[in-house]
């Protein structure tokens, strides 16, 4: 990275702290550091960071609340959170991406994992994509200069990971997309994990897409479909 992008790093394990921080400084962020839960809110408001790697066990405030609260706020609502915790049960990861975090990460980690993780978070930020180009289909439309996505012409907030996962499905209309590929291919991973993120996310879209979801078709035991005709 060149341009020193700012991550801000919620945690509270003076360890952690400088295992994430000197990993991520070395692949080329500038990093803030934060070690109060109750602190976070504020510093994401007055730094403006383009990512926040978050730990749900912090002290002053809940990392989950934390997610939750930026999340539904319009003015963080698209800056990608991950989620860094020792909480590894399944249902501890599907909880944080059901309030919205865009990734999670469980300790202990592999610091170029995370690494790896916090760069394609990164790809996915407006000033990665293709200027120019716009992509149709029925009443859903898709500005990659922006980025933006209209439902029958009124604009509809999406999250970065939203925007890149109907990016991938929409561009490849009417071909089945494997859990495993979308997770490859939007989310950068490469071994296999909880494919229950690709499903929360596809969950997320059709309640966004509204009456538009029907272009989104679930092929059990692959994966998902964007059809361009949808059954009636």
């Amino acid at each position: 990275m060149s341009d020193k992008l700012k991550i801000l790093v919620a945690e509270d394990e003076p360890a952690v702290l400088r295992l994430v921080g000197s990993n991520l400084k070395r692949a080329g962020f500038s990093v803030e550091e934060v070690v109060d839960g109750a602190e976070v809110m504020e510093r994401v408001f007055a730094l403006r960071p383009v990512l926040l790697l978050l730990d749900v066990m912090l002290p002053g405030a809940s990392g989950f609340e934390i997610c939750r609260t930026l999340k539904s706020d319009p003015r963080s609502r698209e800056m990608p959170i991950i989620l860094l915790t020792a909480k590894a049960q399944a249902r501890d990861r599907v909880h944080g991406l059901e309030l919205g975090a865009d990734d999670y990460v469980t300790k202990p980690f592999s610091p170029r994992e995370l690494v790896l993780r916090v760069q394609a978070q990164v790809r996915k930020l407006p000033g990665q994509a293709r200027p120019g180009e716009t992509l149709q289909i029925g009443e859903i439309l898709i500005d990659r200069a922006q980025p933006a996505v209209e439902v029958a012409g009124r604009p509809i907030a999406f999250t970065a990971t939203e925007f890149k996962l109907l990016t991938v499905l929409m561009e490849r209309a009417g071909r089945v997309q494997t859990r495993e590929r979308l997770l490859s291919d939007v989310w950068g991973y490469e071994a296999a994990i909880e494919s229950r993120t690709v499903d929360i996310y596809v969950t997320r879209l059709r309640g966004k897409l509204g009456r538009a979801a029907t272009h989104l078709e679930t092929v059990h035991g692959f994966g998902y479909r964007f059809v361009e005709k949808p059954a009636k």
